[in-house]
């Protein structure tokens, strides 16, 4: 199926330090490009990637698992260690999740951590149902696009395709058993008013971890998917400047870092 327009990867040559950027489950880059193209901005080596079975129609999400989305986020980590001398991953919702399980199973590859209303469950009567469910009823109703801003919209889909969601699940449970392996520096924004994501699962993520840098910053103008809502600019330069304290010399004036090039696709 060709992909949506908007959903393409993004992926900027820069300097030694880089960030991984995650999606959520059920949307696509485009969630994170205005984070990407910012930090890119900035001197910083960025890779977004498409997770497999997004970006195109529901039922292409329906036949992936939790292993395929997270072995593209690995895979990306180390072509990134590869080549760059110090690499942050980050990630919205599940993107979130991925993030964590990236810096519990990658410990110093990993030099910071940076979630925005990170998953942890899938929460509701419906989740317990789920292994049966899943067999009886393809898809439920969407959960893209809860933004406060009229203006913004999140490109994902309008279905949940149920096998999918199982797997999420599966995935929610192993992630929430490594945090403890997590002991990098760790930047955490949340919504307040999120209609996805409970703040239950912030605060269970905060008290599991092992790191002792750790900062909480609260969204109080955005829903759930806060990188395209009014506290954007907020989430983008509270980054910019956890990676900046991290790595000092990294993050540069707009227009000022190493040449590299921007590509979707």
């Amino acid at each position: 199926m060709p992909l949506l327009t908007g959903a393409e990867p993004f992926r900027h040559e820069g300097g030694d330090t880089a960030v991984l950027l995650c999606h959520g489950f059920t949307g696509s880059p485009q969630s994170l490009r205005p984070w990407a193209e910012h930090l890119a901005e900035r001197g910083l080596t960025v890779s977004l990637p498409l997770l497999p079975g997004h970006g195109t129609r529901w039922r292409d999400l329906g036949v992936t698992g939790w292993q395929d989305w997270y072995a593209v986020v690995d895979r990306e980590l180390r072509l990134l260690r590869d080549r760059r001398e110090r690499v942050f991953v980050a990630g919205l919702s599940m993107g979130g999740a991925l993030a964590l399980r990236l810096a519990a199973r990658h410990g110093d590859a990993v030099s910071g951590v940076v979630v925005v209303n990170p998953a942890n469950r899938v929460h509701g009567v419906a989740a317990h149902a789920l292994p049966v469910l899943r067999h009886l009823v393809p898809a439920t109703k969407g959960i893209a696009s809860d933004i406060a801003m009229p203006s913004s919209t999140e490109l994902g889909y309008d279905r949940v395709p149920l096998h999918a969601a199982h797997s999420l699940r599966n995935f929610f449970r192993l992630v929430d058993g490594e945090l403890p392996q997590v002991t990098q520096p760790l930047l955490l924004l949340r919504s307040p008013q999120d209609h996805v994501v409970p703040p239950a699962d912030s605060a269970r993520i905060l008290g599991r971890v092992s790191s002792t840098d750790v900062t909480e910053i609260l969204l109080e103008q955005s829903y759930h998917v806060a990188t395209l809502d009014y506290d954007a600019e907020r989430i983008f330069q509270e980054s910019t400047a956890f990676i900046g304290r991290l790595a000092p010399g990294a993050v540069k004036e707009p227009g000022l870092g190493k040449e590299g090039t921007t590509a979707g696709g």
